[in-house]
C-alpha cells in the first residue's frame, strides 16, 4: 500500500476515535454507526448477502446501511463493521454502488484502506503501548478482535515499539490525550 493511503486510512481512524468520542477500550463499532446514523443490519433478517460475503456497505434513499453476517463469530463481526464503517468514512461509495467484504479478502486498494482502519479503529497503536499491551493474546483480549487480526495488529506494533515511533502526530496525540484515564487505569 502507497503510505499516503495508508496514512489517509490510520488518520481517518483517529478522527472518528476524536469526533465519537470514542475513550476507552474495546471500541464499539455498532456504537459507532448508530452515533453517525448508519443503519446496521443483519444478514439473518434480510438476506441480501451472497456466499461468500460476509460484509456489505452502501448508500441508499439518503441513508448509508451496513449488512453484516450475523452467523460469524463476535471477533469477526466486529472487524467487519470496522472494516465497513472505513468504506464509508474513507469515501469509497458511490449511490447504489455497494461495497463489500468477502472471505477471500481482496487486496485491492479500498479493501486495504478499510482494513488499516478498522485495524487502528479497534487496536489504536498509542492506546496499545499506553497499556504496554504486546502479544497477540493481551491485545485480542483487551480489544475484543480475532486471535488472526490482534496477530497482524501484534506484529504491527512490534515495528512501532523497535522504532519508538509513538505520539508524532497531533491526531495521535489527541487519541492518547482522550484515552488517558482508560490508559492510566488499565496498564498490563
Amino acid at each position: 500500500m502507497v503510505y499516503g493511503k495508508y496514512r489517509e486510512s490510520r488518520n481517518a481512524s483517529w478522527e472518528t476515535l476524536i469526533e465519537l468520542g470514542v475513550n476507552s477500550l474495546p471500541v464499539m463499532p455498532l456504537d459507532l454507526c448508530k452515533q453517525v446514523g448508519i443503519k446496521v443490519y443483519k444478514n439473518s433478517d434480510i438476506g441480501l448477502l451472497s456466499e461468500t460475503q460476509i460484509g456489505l456497505s452502501f448508500y441508499h434513499n439518503g441513508s448509508f446501511r451496513i449488512i453484516i453476517d450475523d452467523k460469524q463469530i463476535v471477533t469477526r463481526r466486529r472487524f467487519t463493521l470496522a472494516h465497513e464503517l472505513g468504506h464509508i468514512v474513507l469515501g469509497h461509495l458511490l449511490v447504489d454502488t455497494p461495497q463489500g467484504r468477502t472471505f477471500d479478502i481482496s487486496k485491492t486498494e479500498t479493501e486495504h484502506q478499510a482494513n488499516v482502519f478498522a485495524s487502528r479503529l479497534l487496536a489504536p497503536a498509542c492506546v496499545l503501548w499506553g497499556i504496554n499491551a504486546h502479544t497477540t493474546e493481551q491485545i485480542a483480549s483487551v480489544c475484543n478482535i480475532s486471535y488472526e487480526a490482534a496477530k497482524i495488529r501484534s506484529e504491527r506494533m512490534e515495528i512501532l515499539y523497535k522504532r519508538g515511533k509513538f505520539l508524532t502526530s497531533p491526531l495521535e496525540q489527541q487519541v492518547y490525550k482522550q484515552f488517558e484515564n482508560y490508559i492510566k487505569n488499565n496498564r498490563l
